[in-house]
């Protein structure tokens, strides 16, 4: 899988437990599937996905790498996990004992697991011995009987009941028969983990970035303390680390997280998990701190990063770190805030500070502008202010016609913050294109600014004659 999955739009929900009566923001979960070889892991693992993300060939031992993206069903989202096959009898250093490991460490960090069997063979050997595997990890568990045919006769999937694992669900991951059903007891089993709740008043941020970038120097720097390991190693920061801290009266919890890496040099399993907990610091932040390096070239991943915050509606900064070290003569501040522009177009909104962490020089700026992306998130436009705005941008370019029709933008109004979002009230949704889209985006910022944050605008059609 192409490492572009890594970072994979999701929105975040809210749940409510009913015996408690109150609403519980929940971090996502890692929900990991795990069986032996060829029993149609990568196919269930896509339907639950809703796309095809993971190769699917009948050739056993396809998936050699750990594949995880975003997958939503009844206002809960998790992270689902696709493994390599478990075997029993994986020789000492060959490739195989190599998904063997990366399947355990998703086993590890997974807060429920699927279990997949092929109700076609029945129970095989390394069946059994990944049940063993599974039963001591005490977890909330599904034993999913794939490859059913007919639904009328189960007792092919009664046999699994043998493994003690709990009663099997049947399913036929090709023909997506009855994975609403699974869908359905996953909810069920999902763990209800309240996040931490630091309150409206505390602004979290989100120290991102790629290995060895500084974020931890920065997150030193900005504590005025040390109380994250610095090391010149990639790597050292495995875990994300919540620190609260008070700046010019106002309350902050930096989290420092692991640095998100390409795919391709994940080498070692654990780091493919510090990357999902680093994408759960994004998801749990108010603003996002995107550290580059300046005297490293901007790479794919360090636009991932950044597009992955933006588009879960995070307020984001771009932190040029180890500018004290860059030749001045060869390249200058403004020459750099060019190439940023070109490297993120779709970020043109974002703002650019340059520092050194490890001097301390123009540290105290990036506090400064989070305060000031924090209130533009937190912005409110009147109705009648921003209508005025809307009617003006359709009066210099009126939207472009499509199939002899036209979009008639009737009113808007502006329903939420963290991030802006805007409904349109227009005769027919389908008649707004990208293009257009963009254009109001774009005049909505020229009128209000809205530096740092996206803004959202969505489009419902409304009948004019109510």
């Amino acid at each position: 899988m192409d490492e572009k999955n890594i970072l994979i739009n999701h929105t975040k929900t809210k749940y409510t437990n009913e015996k408690k009566g109150r609403f519980y923001n929940l971090p996502k979960l890692i929900v990991a599937v795990v069986g032996r070889p060829n029993v149609g892991k990568s196919t269930l693992f896509n339907r639950l996905a809703g796309y095809r993300f993971a190769i699917v060939e009948d050739t056993p031992g396809v998936t050699r790498d750990s594949l995880y993206c975003e997958a939503e069903w009844s206002g809960r989202t998790f992270t689902l996990v696709d493994t390599g096959g478990m075997v029993s009898d994986a020789e000492k250093g060959s490739v195989v004992e190599e998904v063997q490991q990366q399947a355990r460490t998703a086993l590890k960090e997974a807060d429920a697991i699927l279990f997949v069997v092929d109700a076609q063979e029945g129970i095989l050997p390394d069946d059994l011995a990944v049940a063993d595997i599974l039963r001591r990890t005490k977890k909330p568990l599904l034993v999913v009987a794939n490859k059913v045919d007919d639904f009328k006769n189960l007792s092919p999937v009664y046999q699994f009941s043998a493994l003690g694992l709990g009663e099997p669900i049947a399913v036929s991951a090709l023909h997506g028969t009855n994975t609403g059903e699974l869908l359905d007891r996953l909810v069920e089993v999902l763990p209800l983990v309240e996040d931490k709740d630091y309150g409206e008043e505390v602004v979290k941020l989100a120290v991102v970035g790629r290995p060895n970038v500084g974020k931890s120097s920065l997150v030193n720097c900005l504590l005025g303390q040390k109380k994250q390991i610095v090391s010149d190693l990639p790597g050292t920061t495995r875990d994300a680390v919540d620190s609260f801290f008070r700046f010019q009266d106002r309350s902050y919890v930096i989290i420092d997280t692991a640095g998100i890496r390409r795919k391709s040099r994940i080498a070692e399993p654990v780091e493919r998990y510090s990357v999902i907990r680093a994408l759960r610091a994004i998801d749990r932040s108010d603003v996002v701190l995107v550290v580059i390096d300046a005297t490293n070239k901007i790479s794919k991943q360090d636009k991932r990063i950044l597009g992955y915050a933006l588009e879960n509606g995070k307020a984001a900064i771009l932190v040029v770190n180890k500018w004290d070290l860059v030749e001045k003569e060869s390249i200058t501040m403004e020459t750099y805030r060019q190439e940023i522009k070109q490297a993120f177009p779709f970020a043109y909104y974002v703002p650019v500070i340059f520092i050194s962490a490890l001097t301390g020089k123009r540290v105290p700026q990036v506090m400064k502008q989070v305060d000031k992306v924090v209130g533009e998130a937190k912005k409110k436009v009147s109705t009648s202010v921003l209508n005025d705005v809307i009617n003006e941008a359709v009066g210099i370019s009126p939207p472009p016609a499509y199939k002899g029709r036209r979009m008639k933008i009737y009113y808007a109004t502006q329903v939420k913050i963290q991030p802006p979002t805007f409904v349109l009230f227009v005769n027919d949704s389908r008649l707004l294109h990208f293009s257009y889209r963009r254009y109001l985006e774009n005049h909505i910022r020229q009128s209000f600014g809205f530096e740092g944050t996206p803004i959202w605008l969505s489009v419902r059609r409304k009948d004019r004659r109510t």
